[in-house]
C-alpha cells in the first residue's frame, strides 16, 4: 500500500479547486448567480478590512465560517469621518436573528439586512440593499442605527 503525505493530498486539491475555478463560465440572462448582490461585501472584503484596520474590534455571535453560506456577517462601527469608517466596531456572525447596534454610525454585511433606529428591529427600518450613502470598504453610512436584523 502506497503512502500519501498530508500536505501532497492537500496541494492536490488545491490545483483541483484552482482548476475548477478557472474552467467556469460566466453565462447570462436569467440563470441565478454565485456572485454576492453588488450592495454586500464578500466575506474575504471583509475579513482583509479587518486584517488591515487599526479600529478596535470586538467579535460576538457564531465563529465566522466561509462554508457556511446561511451565516451573515455584519460589521458595525460608531465613527464615520468622511468616507471612512472607523472603530471601535463590532464584528457579529449569525442568522435569523435580531440583534443590537446601539451608537453604529456605519454598517458593512455579507447579506442584506434591515437596519433599524429601535431598538429589538423597531422603529424605522431601511434596508441595506437601499443604501444612500455608501462609504470606503463596502460600509454604509447609518447613522442612528441601534439594531440589525439578519436573515435566516
Amino acid at each position: 500500500m502506497q503512502s500519501t503525505s498530508f500536505a501532497a493530498l492537500l496541494k492536490c486539491l488545491f490545483v483541483m479547486v484552482a482548476a475548477t475555478a478557472v474552467v467556469a463560465i460566466p453565462t447570462s440572462g436569467d440563470a441565478p448567480s454565485d456572485e454576492p448582490a453588488p450592495y454586500v461585501t464578500t466575506l474575504d472584503q471583509m475579513m482583509r478590512w479587518l486584517a488591515a484596520t487599526d479600529a478596535e474590534v470586538t467579535f460576538s455571535g457564531e465563529p465566522i465560517n466561509p462554508l457556511n453560506t446561511q451565516q451573515t456577517t455584519i460589521t458595525f462601527c460608531s465613527h464615520r469621518s468622511g468616507n471612512l469608517c472607523s472603530g471601535p466596531c463590532n464584528v457579529f456572525t449569525g442568522s435569523g436573528v435580531c440583534h443590537a447596534t446601539p451608537g453604529t454610525n456605519c454598517l458593512s454585511a455579507t447579506t442584506d439586512v434591515s437596519f433599524c433606529d429601535g431598538s429589538n428591529c423597531g422603529g424605522s427600518c431601511n434596508q441595506f440593499n437601499s443604501c444612500g450613502t455608501h462609504l470606503e470598504n463596502g460600509f454604509c453610512a447609518t447613522p442612528g442605527t441601534n439594531s440589525v436584523s439578519l436573515p435566516p
